[in-house]
Protein backbone atom coordinates (compact mmCIF):
# COMPACT_ATOMS: atom_id res chain seq x y z
CA UNK A 1 0.00 0.00 0.00
CA UNK A 2 0.93 3.57 -0.61
CA UNK A 3 1.87 5.24 2.74
CA UNK A 4 2.54 8.50 1.89
CA UNK A 5 -0.66 10.02 -0.30
CA UNK A 6 -2.06 13.39 -1.02
CA UNK A 7 -4.84 15.07 -2.45
CA UNK A 8 -5.27 18.41 -4.10
CA UNK A 9 -8.88 19.96 -4.17
CA UNK A 10 -11.19 20.77 -1.68
CA UNK A 11 -14.78 19.85 -2.77
CA UNK A 12 -16.96 16.78 -2.82
CA UNK A 13 -14.74 14.58 -4.95
CA UNK A 14 -11.85 15.21 -2.60
CA UNK A 15 -13.74 14.69 0.65
CA UNK A 16 -15.51 11.38 -0.58
CA UNK A 17 -11.80 10.05 -1.11
CA UNK A 18 -10.37 11.28 2.41
CA UNK A 19 -13.18 9.64 3.98
CA UNK A 20 -12.91 6.15 1.76
CA UNK A 21 -9.41 5.86 2.85
CA UNK A 22 -9.42 6.76 6.59
CA UNK A 23 -12.78 4.87 6.81
CA UNK A 24 -10.84 1.96 5.80
CA UNK A 25 -8.85 1.78 9.61
CA UNK A 26 -5.40 0.37 7.33
CA UNK A 27 -2.81 -1.38 9.02
CA UNK A 28 -0.12 0.41 8.66
CA UNK A 29 -0.32 4.97 9.56
CA UNK A 30 -1.09 6.79 6.98
CA UNK A 31 0.83 10.50 5.73
CA UNK A 32 -1.92 11.95 3.48
CA UNK A 33 -1.69 15.87 2.97
CA UNK A 34 -4.80 17.29 1.76
CA UNK A 35 -4.33 20.86 0.05
CA UNK A 36 -7.67 22.55 -0.35
CA UNK A 37 -6.30 25.41 -2.08
CA UNK A 38 -8.15 27.74 0.16
CA UNK A 39 -11.26 26.51 -0.51
CA UNK A 40 -13.97 25.79 2.72
CA UNK A 41 -12.87 22.18 2.89
CA UNK A 42 -15.21 19.29 1.16
CA UNK A 43 -17.95 21.84 0.24
CA UNK A 44 -16.12 23.76 -3.07
CA UNK A 45 -18.18 25.42 -5.30
CA UNK A 46 -21.15 22.78 -6.09
CA UNK A 47 -22.28 22.76 -1.87
CA UNK A 48 -20.62 26.07 -1.06
CA UNK A 49 -23.94 28.22 -1.53
CA UNK A 50 -25.70 29.10 1.65
CA UNK A 51 -28.84 29.47 -0.89
CA UNK A 52 -32.03 27.40 0.32
CA UNK A 53 -33.56 28.15 -3.11
CA UNK A 54 -30.31 26.22 -4.61
CA UNK A 55 -31.68 22.17 -4.41
CA UNK A 56 -29.82 18.81 -4.91
CA UNK A 57 -31.09 17.99 -8.91
CA UNK A 58 -30.61 13.77 -7.28
CA UNK A 59 -33.42 12.87 -4.49
CA UNK A 60 -31.55 12.71 -0.90
CA UNK A 61 -31.70 8.82 -0.90
CA UNK A 62 -29.24 8.46 -3.94
CA UNK A 63 -26.90 11.37 -2.39
CA UNK A 64 -24.94 9.69 0.17
CA UNK A 65 -20.88 9.84 0.31
CA UNK A 66 -20.39 5.97 0.66
CA UNK A 67 -20.92 3.62 -1.77
CA UNK A 68 -21.21 1.09 1.37
CA UNK A 69 -23.38 3.36 3.76
CA UNK A 70 -26.11 4.27 0.76
CA UNK A 71 -28.33 6.01 3.59
CA UNK A 72 -25.82 8.36 4.98
CA UNK A 73 -26.87 11.63 3.63
CA UNK A 74 -30.86 10.57 4.17
CA UNK A 75 -29.85 9.61 7.92
CA UNK A 76 -28.20 12.97 8.26
CA UNK A 77 -31.10 14.97 7.22
CA UNK A 78 -33.56 12.85 9.14
CA UNK A 79 -31.55 14.05 12.17
CA UNK A 80 -31.70 17.84 11.73
CA UNK A 81 -35.94 16.71 10.23
CA UNK A 82 -37.87 13.43 11.08
CA UNK A 83 -40.18 14.28 8.17
CA UNK A 84 -37.53 14.24 5.42
CA UNK A 85 -38.31 11.87 3.00
CA UNK A 86 -35.75 9.88 0.46
CA UNK A 87 -37.95 11.18 -2.02
CA UNK A 88 -37.21 14.67 -1.46
CA UNK A 89 -34.92 17.13 -3.31
CA UNK A 90 -33.02 18.98 -0.35
CA UNK A 91 -30.64 22.12 -0.26
CA UNK A 92 -27.12 22.14 -1.47
CA UNK A 93 -26.17 23.52 1.91
CA UNK A 94 -27.58 20.92 3.69
CA UNK A 95 -25.56 18.46 1.49
CA UNK A 96 -22.35 21.08 2.48
CA UNK A 97 -23.35 20.45 6.05
CA UNK A 98 -23.09 16.63 5.57
CA UNK A 99 -20.04 16.75 3.47
CA UNK A 100 -18.64 18.91 6.40
CA UNK A 101 -19.53 16.57 9.44
CA UNK A 102 -18.38 13.63 7.63
CA UNK A 103 -14.65 14.66 6.84
CA UNK A 104 -14.69 15.70 10.73
CA UNK A 105 -16.19 12.81 12.02
CA UNK A 106 -13.24 10.89 9.77
CA UNK A 107 -10.53 13.06 10.41
CA UNK A 108 -11.68 13.00 14.12
CA UNK A 109 -10.88 9.32 13.87
CA UNK A 110 -7.89 9.28 11.82
CA UNK A 111 -6.07 10.88 14.83
CA UNK A 112 -7.07 8.77 17.05
CA UNK A 113 -5.78 5.92 15.05
CA UNK A 114 -2.49 7.22 14.89
CA UNK A 115 -2.42 8.76 11.28
CA UNK A 116 -0.53 11.50 10.49
CA UNK A 117 -3.15 14.08 8.24
CA UNK A 118 -2.46 17.53 7.37
CA UNK A 119 -5.17 19.81 6.14
CA UNK A 120 -3.27 22.26 4.04
CA UNK A 121 -5.73 25.50 2.74
CA UNK A 122 -2.84 26.02 0.12
CA UNK A 123 -2.88 25.98 -3.65
CA UNK A 124 -0.18 23.36 -5.23
CA UNK A 125 1.78 25.33 -7.96
CA UNK A 126 3.59 21.86 -9.32
CA UNK A 127 3.11 18.35 -9.84
CA UNK A 128 6.45 16.47 -10.87
CA UNK A 129 5.53 12.56 -11.46
CA UNK A 130 8.08 10.02 -11.43
CA UNK A 131 8.20 6.42 -11.43
CA UNK A 132 8.57 5.97 -7.93
CA UNK A 133 6.77 9.05 -6.58
CA UNK A 134 5.75 11.96 -6.81
CA UNK A 135 6.74 15.46 -6.10
CA UNK A 136 4.76 18.32 -4.34
CA UNK A 137 5.47 21.94 -5.09
CA UNK A 138 3.68 25.16 -2.79
CA UNK A 139 5.33 27.82 -2.78
CA UNK A 140 9.39 27.28 -0.74
CA UNK A 141 8.09 23.93 -0.13
CA UNK A 142 8.74 20.53 -1.87
CA UNK A 143 7.01 16.99 -0.56
CA UNK A 144 7.60 13.76 -1.87
CA UNK A 145 4.47 11.34 -1.63
CA UNK A 146 3.96 7.89 -2.76
CA UNK A 147 0.61 8.63 -4.60
CA UNK A 148 -1.06 12.08 -5.48
CA UNK A 149 -5.00 12.65 -6.33
CA UNK A 150 -6.23 15.21 -8.30
CA UNK A 151 -10.00 15.82 -7.13
CA UNK A 152 -10.16 20.22 -9.27
CA UNK A 153 -13.46 19.65 -10.06
CA UNK A 154 -14.52 22.06 -12.76
CA UNK A 155 -11.63 24.02 -13.81
CA UNK A 156 -11.89 28.07 -14.04
CA UNK A 157 -14.48 29.18 -16.95
CA UNK A 158 -13.01 31.12 -19.26
CA UNK A 159 -14.91 34.13 -21.09
CA UNK A 160 -16.44 33.20 -24.62
CA UNK A 161 -15.26 34.57 -27.69
CA UNK A 162 -16.29 37.53 -28.63
CA UNK A 163 -16.39 39.43 -25.15
CA UNK A 164 -14.10 42.01 -25.23
CA UNK A 165 -12.02 43.25 -22.76
CA UNK A 166 -13.20 46.39 -22.01
CA UNK A 167 -16.50 43.90 -21.13
CA UNK A 168 -14.93 42.14 -18.90
CA UNK A 169 -13.11 45.09 -16.77
CA UNK A 170 -16.92 46.83 -16.77
CA UNK A 171 -17.31 44.11 -13.75
CA UNK A 172 -20.66 43.91 -15.91
CA UNK A 173 -20.33 40.44 -17.85
CA UNK A 174 -19.66 37.52 -15.43
CA UNK A 175 -17.29 34.68 -16.12
CA UNK A 176 -18.06 32.78 -12.31
CA UNK A 177 -21.73 32.80 -11.56
CA UNK A 178 -21.13 31.30 -7.75
CA UNK A 179 -18.37 34.60 -6.95
CA UNK A 180 -21.14 36.65 -7.91
CA UNK A 181 -23.84 35.06 -6.20
CA UNK A 182 -21.87 34.83 -2.95
CA UNK A 183 -21.61 38.45 -2.73
CA UNK A 184 -25.05 39.81 -4.70
CA UNK A 185 -27.16 42.29 -3.02
CA UNK A 186 -30.89 43.21 -2.73
CA UNK A 187 -31.68 45.36 -5.69
CA UNK A 188 -34.95 46.93 -6.58
CA UNK A 189 -34.16 48.73 -9.88
CA UNK A 190 -35.34 47.42 -12.98
CA UNK A 191 -32.55 45.70 -14.21
CA UNK A 192 -32.21 44.18 -17.59
CA UNK A 193 -30.40 41.17 -17.19
CA UNK A 194 -28.69 37.94 -20.00
CA UNK A 195 -27.71 34.34 -19.79
CA UNK A 196 -25.07 32.99 -21.68
CA UNK A 197 -26.66 29.11 -21.62
CA UNK A 198 -29.43 27.49 -20.18
CA UNK A 199 -28.30 24.30 -17.78
CA UNK A 200 -28.77 23.80 -14.42
CA UNK A 201 -26.50 26.48 -13.47
CA UNK A 202 -28.61 29.24 -15.09
CA UNK A 203 -31.68 28.09 -13.58
CA UNK A 204 -29.76 28.77 -10.23
CA UNK A 205 -28.34 32.07 -11.00
CA UNK A 206 -32.49 32.45 -12.13
CA UNK A 207 -34.18 31.29 -8.87
CA UNK A 208 -31.33 33.18 -6.59
CA UNK A 209 -31.43 36.68 -8.64
CA UNK A 210 -35.23 36.48 -9.52
CA UNK A 211 -35.44 36.46 -5.58
CA UNK A 212 -32.70 39.11 -4.76
CA UNK A 213 -33.64 41.41 -7.51
CA UNK A 214 -37.56 41.57 -7.78
CA UNK A 215 -37.74 44.43 -10.67
CA UNK A 216 -35.10 42.56 -12.98
CA UNK A 217 -36.30 41.36 -16.08
CA UNK A 218 -34.27 37.90 -17.45
CA UNK A 219 -33.20 36.54 -21.08
CA UNK A 220 -31.78 33.46 -21.23
CA UNK A 221 -30.29 32.97 -24.38
CA UNK A 222 -29.03 28.97 -25.74
CA UNK A 223 -28.75 27.16 -29.29
CA UNK A 224 -32.01 25.54 -28.54
CA UNK A 225 -33.85 28.17 -25.93
CA UNK A 226 -34.51 24.80 -23.79
CA UNK A 227 -34.88 24.36 -20.23
CA UNK A 228 -33.47 21.35 -18.82
CA UNK A 229 -36.25 18.80 -17.99
CA UNK A 230 -37.60 18.10 -14.66
CA UNK A 231 -37.83 15.18 -12.30
CA UNK A 232 -41.26 13.65 -11.78
CA UNK A 233 -42.95 14.56 -8.22
CA UNK A 234 -42.44 10.49 -7.83
CA UNK A 235 -39.86 8.96 -7.94
CA UNK A 236 -39.96 5.91 -10.56
CA UNK A 237 -37.67 2.80 -11.95
CA UNK A 238 -37.28 1.09 -14.80
CA UNK A 239 -39.62 -1.73 -15.31
CA UNK A 240 -36.59 -3.52 -16.80
CA UNK A 241 -33.03 -3.77 -17.19
CA UNK A 242 -33.10 -2.21 -20.84
CA UNK A 243 -30.43 -5.32 -21.66
CA UNK A 244 -31.76 -5.45 -24.96
CA UNK A 245 -31.32 -1.30 -25.89
CA UNK A 246 -27.66 -1.51 -23.92
CA UNK A 247 -26.57 -4.33 -26.11
CA UNK A 248 -28.28 -3.04 -29.62
CA UNK A 249 -25.85 -0.23 -28.21
CA UNK A 250 -22.80 -1.92 -28.12
CA UNK A 251 -23.50 -3.64 -31.21
CA UNK A 252 -23.46 -0.09 -33.51
CA UNK A 253 -21.43 2.28 -31.26
CA UNK A 254 -22.37 4.86 -33.77
CA UNK A 255 -24.30 8.55 -32.63
CA UNK A 256 -27.25 8.36 -34.80
CA UNK A 257 -27.77 4.61 -34.06
CA UNK A 258 -27.65 5.55 -30.49
CA UNK A 259 -30.48 8.63 -30.84
CA UNK A 260 -32.44 6.37 -33.23
CA UNK A 261 -32.61 3.26 -30.51
CA UNK A 262 -33.07 5.62 -27.38
CA UNK A 263 -36.22 7.54 -29.56
CA UNK A 264 -37.53 3.60 -29.98
CA UNK A 265 -37.32 2.91 -26.23
CA UNK A 266 -38.91 6.52 -25.30
CA UNK A 267 -41.43 5.99 -27.30
CA UNK A 268 -42.47 2.45 -26.16
CA UNK A 269 -41.99 3.18 -22.23
CA UNK A 270 -44.37 4.79 -19.86
CA UNK A 271 -42.04 7.29 -19.01
CA UNK A 272 -38.23 8.14 -21.17
CA UNK A 273 -37.09 9.26 -17.94
CA UNK A 274 -36.57 5.34 -16.79
CA UNK A 275 -34.87 4.74 -20.45
CA UNK A 276 -32.37 7.40 -19.60
CA UNK A 277 -31.60 6.44 -15.85
CA UNK A 278 -31.21 2.58 -16.83
CA UNK A 279 -28.18 3.59 -19.01
CA UNK A 280 -25.77 4.95 -15.61
CA UNK A 281 -24.58 2.23 -15.07
CA UNK A 282 -23.43 1.50 -18.63
CA UNK A 283 -22.49 4.93 -19.95
CA UNK A 284 -19.14 4.49 -18.91
CA UNK A 285 -18.48 1.75 -20.75
CA UNK A 286 -20.73 2.48 -23.88
CA UNK A 287 -18.79 6.04 -24.23
CA UNK A 288 -15.62 3.54 -24.50
CA UNK A 289 -16.98 2.21 -27.36
CA UNK A 290 -17.33 5.60 -29.25
CA UNK A 291 -14.49 6.26 -31.48
CA UNK A 292 -12.80 9.51 -31.49
CA UNK A 293 -15.04 11.09 -34.31
CA UNK A 294 -18.57 9.56 -32.88
CA UNK A 295 -17.51 11.19 -29.58
CA UNK A 296 -16.72 14.76 -31.52
CA UNK A 297 -19.98 13.96 -33.49
CA UNK A 298 -22.00 13.45 -29.84
CA UNK A 299 -20.46 16.71 -28.35
CA UNK A 300 -21.49 18.90 -31.95
CA UNK A 301 -25.07 17.75 -32.51
CA UNK A 302 -26.35 15.52 -28.66
CA UNK A 303 -24.95 16.56 -25.83
CA UNK A 304 -27.09 19.60 -25.46
CA UNK A 305 -30.21 16.88 -25.77
CA UNK A 306 -28.10 14.52 -23.58
CA UNK A 307 -27.58 16.85 -20.60
CA UNK A 308 -31.51 18.10 -20.56
CA UNK A 309 -32.50 14.88 -19.96
CA UNK A 310 -29.73 13.13 -17.86
CA UNK A 311 -29.20 16.32 -15.60
CA UNK A 312 -33.05 17.50 -14.80
CA UNK A 313 -34.42 19.80 -12.28
CA UNK A 314 -36.42 19.14 -9.22
CA UNK A 315 -40.25 19.73 -9.50
CA UNK A 316 -40.50 22.54 -7.48
CA UNK A 317 -37.17 23.95 -9.05
CA UNK A 318 -39.46 23.83 -12.43
CA UNK A 319 -42.28 25.03 -11.03
CA UNK A 320 -40.37 28.22 -10.13
CA UNK A 321 -39.18 28.40 -13.54
CA UNK A 322 -42.58 28.38 -15.43
CA UNK A 323 -43.54 30.76 -12.97
CA UNK A 324 -41.45 33.14 -13.56
CA UNK A 325 -42.27 32.72 -17.48
CA UNK A 326 -45.99 33.31 -16.87
CA UNK A 327 -44.89 36.58 -14.71
CA UNK A 328 -43.37 37.92 -17.90
CA UNK A 329 -40.02 38.32 -15.79
CA UNK A 330 -38.05 35.70 -18.33
CA UNK A 331 -37.86 35.23 -21.86
CA UNK A 332 -35.83 32.14 -22.97
CA UNK A 333 -33.97 32.83 -26.24
CA UNK A 334 -32.65 30.96 -29.34
CA UNK A 335 -29.21 32.39 -30.16
CA UNK A 336 -25.19 32.10 -30.12
CA UNK A 337 -23.52 35.07 -28.77
CA UNK A 338 -21.16 36.58 -31.12
CA UNK A 339 -19.35 40.03 -29.36
CA UNK A 340 -20.07 41.83 -26.22
CA UNK A 341 -19.43 45.37 -26.26
CA UNK A 342 -19.81 48.38 -23.54
CA UNK A 343 -21.61 51.11 -25.07
CA UNK A 344 -23.19 53.77 -22.74
CA UNK A 345 -22.59 52.32 -19.38
CA UNK A 346 -24.26 49.18 -20.77
CA UNK A 347 -23.10 46.17 -22.32
CA UNK A 348 -24.24 45.62 -26.44
CA UNK A 349 -24.46 41.95 -27.53
CA UNK A 350 -24.92 40.56 -30.77
CA UNK A 351 -26.63 37.72 -31.08
CA UNK A 352 -26.68 35.30 -34.27
CA UNK A 353 -29.90 33.56 -34.94
CA UNK A 354 -29.73 29.55 -35.41
CA UNK A 355 -32.52 29.66 -38.32
CA UNK A 356 -30.99 32.13 -40.89
CA UNK A 357 -28.09 33.52 -39.27
CA UNK A 358 -28.69 36.65 -39.56
CA UNK A 359 -27.61 39.18 -36.35
CA UNK A 360 -29.71 40.89 -33.79
CA UNK A 361 -28.97 43.42 -31.19
CA UNK A 362 -29.80 43.65 -27.45
CA UNK A 363 -28.44 46.06 -24.45
CA UNK A 364 -28.03 44.46 -21.07
CA UNK A 365 -27.54 46.19 -17.26
CA UNK A 366 -25.70 42.41 -16.20
CA UNK A 367 -24.38 39.44 -18.69
CA UNK A 368 -23.96 36.31 -16.44
CA UNK A 369 -22.17 33.23 -18.35
CA UNK A 370 -23.89 30.02 -17.02
CA UNK A 371 -22.74 27.58 -19.56
CA UNK A 372 -21.67 24.59 -17.41
CA UNK A 373 -18.80 22.79 -16.62
CA UNK A 374 -14.97 23.92 -17.99
CA UNK A 375 -13.11 20.76 -18.39
CA UNK A 376 -10.47 21.97 -21.60
CA UNK A 377 -7.03 21.61 -19.93
CA UNK A 378 -5.54 22.79 -23.27
CA UNK A 379 -6.72 26.14 -22.60
CA UNK A 380 -6.94 26.83 -19.06
CA UNK A 381 -5.85 29.30 -16.37
CA UNK A 382 -5.82 26.69 -13.43
CA UNK A 383 -2.26 27.37 -12.75
CA UNK A 384 -1.40 23.53 -11.57
CA UNK A 385 -3.09 21.99 -14.82
CA UNK A 386 -1.74 24.66 -17.18
CA UNK A 387 1.94 23.30 -15.43
CA UNK A 388 1.05 19.78 -15.60
CA UNK A 389 0.03 20.37 -19.17
CA UNK A 390 3.14 22.57 -20.35
CA UNK A 391 5.52 20.26 -18.56
CA UNK A 392 3.74 17.28 -20.92
CA UNK A 393 3.31 15.28 -17.56
CA UNK A 394 -0.64 14.85 -18.59
CA UNK A 395 -1.97 14.90 -21.93
CA UNK A 396 -5.20 16.81 -22.41
CA UNK A 397 -8.24 14.88 -23.78
CA UNK A 398 -8.49 15.85 -27.54
CA UNK A 399 -12.17 16.91 -27.51
CA UNK A 400 -11.66 19.47 -24.35
CA UNK A 401 -12.82 16.69 -21.74
CA UNK A 402 -10.26 16.67 -19.20
CA UNK A 403 -7.07 14.52 -19.23
CA UNK A 404 -6.55 11.35 -21.12
CA UNK A 405 -6.57 8.60 -18.25
CA UNK A 406 -7.00 4.92 -17.54
CA UNK A 407 -10.49 3.76 -16.24
CA UNK A 408 -9.06 3.20 -12.79
CA UNK A 409 -8.42 6.70 -12.47
CA UNK A 410 -4.36 7.10 -13.49
CA UNK A 411 -3.54 9.82 -15.86
CA UNK A 412 -1.56 9.81 -18.71
CA UNK A 413 1.21 11.28 -20.87
CA UNK A 414 2.55 10.53 -24.56
CA UNK A 415 0.57 6.93 -24.24
CA UNK A 416 2.47 6.17 -21.57
CA UNK A 417 0.56 5.67 -17.51
CA UNK A 418 1.73 6.67 -14.66
CA UNK A 419 1.91 4.46 -12.13
CA UNK A 420 1.10 6.99 -8.60
CA UNK A 421 -0.47 10.02 -10.53
CA UNK A 422 -4.30 9.75 -10.26
CA UNK A 423 -7.72 12.12 -11.17
CA UNK A 424 -11.38 12.00 -9.70
CA UNK A 425 -14.02 13.46 -11.12
CA UNK A 426 -14.31 15.83 -13.52
CA UNK A 427 -10.94 15.71 -15.08
CA UNK A 428 -11.85 11.77 -16.49
CA UNK A 429 -14.51 13.46 -18.22
CA UNK A 430 -13.03 12.00 -21.37
CA UNK A 431 -12.52 8.65 -19.83
CA UNK A 432 -15.63 8.19 -18.50
CA UNK A 433 -18.18 10.43 -19.50
CA UNK A 434 -20.31 10.18 -16.39
CA UNK A 435 -17.12 11.55 -13.54
CA UNK A 436 -19.58 14.58 -12.49
CA UNK A 437 -22.27 13.48 -10.59
CA UNK A 438 -22.20 12.13 -6.65
CA UNK A 439 -23.23 8.48 -7.29
CA UNK A 440 -20.01 8.29 -9.93
CA UNK A 441 -18.08 10.03 -7.50
CA UNK A 442 -18.30 7.61 -4.29
CA UNK A 443 -17.52 4.57 -6.82
CA UNK A 444 -14.76 6.12 -8.20
CA UNK A 445 -13.81 7.19 -4.59
CA UNK A 446 -14.51 3.38 -3.05
CA UNK A 447 -11.94 2.43 -6.22
CA UNK A 448 -9.38 4.42 -5.77
CA UNK A 449 -9.29 3.88 -1.66
CA UNK A 450 -9.12 0.13 -2.33
CA UNK A 451 -6.42 0.46 -5.46
CA UNK A 452 -4.14 2.76 -2.63
CA UNK A 453 -4.53 0.71 0.04
CA UNK A 454 -3.75 -2.09 -1.70
CA UNK A 455 -1.16 -4.94 -0.26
Amino acid sequence: MYRRVAIIGGGAAAAALLSELLERQPAQPLHLDWYTGGDTSARGVAYGTRSDRHLLNVRAASMSMFAGKPRGFLDFAQRGDHTIAGTDFLPRRLYGDYLEAEVARALENARSAGHDIRVLPFAVDAVVPENEGVTIIHGEENSRVDATVLALGSLPPQPLCGVSEAALESGQYVTEPWGFLASVKPDSRPLKVVLIGLGLTAVDVLLELSAQWPNAQFTAISRHGLLPESHLEAASAPVDDSSDLIESMRDAPDIRTWVRLLREAAAQSSDWRTVIDSLRPHTPSLWRLLPQTERARFLRHARWAWERVRHRMAPQVMASMLALEVDGRLQRRRGRLEAVEVAGGKLHLDIRSPRDGTISSMDADVVIQTVGLNTDVRRTKHRLVRQLATNGHVTADPLGLGCEGTTEGRLQHDGQTWPHLYAIGTLLRGTLWESTAMPEIRQQARNLADRILAP
